[in-house]
């Protein structure tokens, strides 16, 4: 895996319809999207030549981007298409996808309504999201955040926008100078949220509880994850966890497309093994990315 910059590596980019040489895939710096977060992006994991869950994550990038009044001028099959052209232009069978939409720079003002929206699609080799700095054995640690996930009505949380990720980056660097793998975050209420970009599972006899997605992503790994538990025979809840019932739980994990499933070792100064349900959740979840999707028939197709 390569060190290099992201600006500068070979390849090739996606770009409004065309695919052009990686380095030239630029914008204007008075792009109103990166003044003003209107930016919405996804993360696709590829496994031997396939997206997992491409049409949950396609249709979830449009309808990220209407929730801030964004409409994506591709449909959903033509963003499909493009994910799997890049893929291919690239020659990338076991890797990481991202799409991004964003405003463009007719107009300089928190006012975007004459704004065009560009679509970009990257893609590059990507074997790990998390090497916890206790050792993959230890599971990653995560510590306790000042910054807490917001009111609903305060700003679009079920939205993978680019803007929410803003209170993830500050956390995570917080819990990275205290010597943490990454955060552990409140809602604004102070129930167990997520960590700063990851889902939270939490294991306890035998049954699997994760904190209601009221104010955070309900991730798409986090839904499969929980329909996999529930294919298994294994209790799974969504509910409310309060911070002080942490150190009851046996075993810990977090989920992403980026993460996958990935064990926690510790919270604050609560320490877990990596048990043995989380292990069989991880096996599971491997068999299944690697499932191809069943081909049409020629009666159905």
């Amino acid at each position: 895996m390569t060190n290099a910059p992201f600006d500068d590596r070979d390849g090739l980019i996606w770009y409004d319809g065309e695919v052009v040489p990686w380095r030239d895939a630029k914008l204007h710096v008075l792009s109103h999207g990166l003044h003003y977060g209107g930016a919405v992006f996804e993360g696709e994991r590829i496994y031997d030549g396939t997206v997992f869950k491409l049409r949950e994550h396609s249709q979830r990038l449009i309808d990220s981007a209407r929730m801030l009044d964004m409409e994506i001028p591709f449909s959903l099959e033509a963003i499909e298409d493009a994910s799997k052209e890049i893929l291919e232009a690239n020659n990338i069978s076991n890797g990481y996808l991202r799409p991004i939409a964003w405003r463009g720079s007719e107009q300089m003002a928190v006012s975007a309504q004459n704004t065009a929206i560009h679509l970009a699609f990257t893609c590059w080799q990507w074997p790990k999201y998390f090497f916890p700095k206790g050792g993959e054995d230890k599971g990653i640690a995560l510590k306790s955040a000042t910054w807490r996930r917001p009111d609903p009505q305060t700003c679009p949380v079920h939205a993978k926008a680019a803007g929410n990720y803003a209170i993830g980056t500050m956390a995570k660097h917080e819990a990275e100078r205290a010597g943490f793998d990454d955060a552990f975050m409140l809602d604004y209420k102070g129930r167990v949220a997520e960590s700063s970009g990851s889902n939270l599972f939490f294991i306890k006899d035998g049954a699997i509880k994760t904190p209601t997605a009221e104010c955070f992503l309900n991730g798409i790994t986090r839904q499969t994850v929980l329909q996999l538990a529930r294919d298994m025979g294994i209790s799974a809840e969504e509910t409310t966890i309060m911070p002080d019932e942490i150190g009851q739980y046996e075993e810990i994990f977090v989920t992403g497309t980026a993460a996958e499933i990935t064990p926690v070792g510790r919270i604050d100064d609560h320490t877990y093994e990596i048990g043995p349900l989380t292990k069989r959740l991880q096996e599971a979840y491997q068999d299944l990315t690697r499932q191809k999707p069943a081909a049409k028939t020629a009666a159905s197709a």
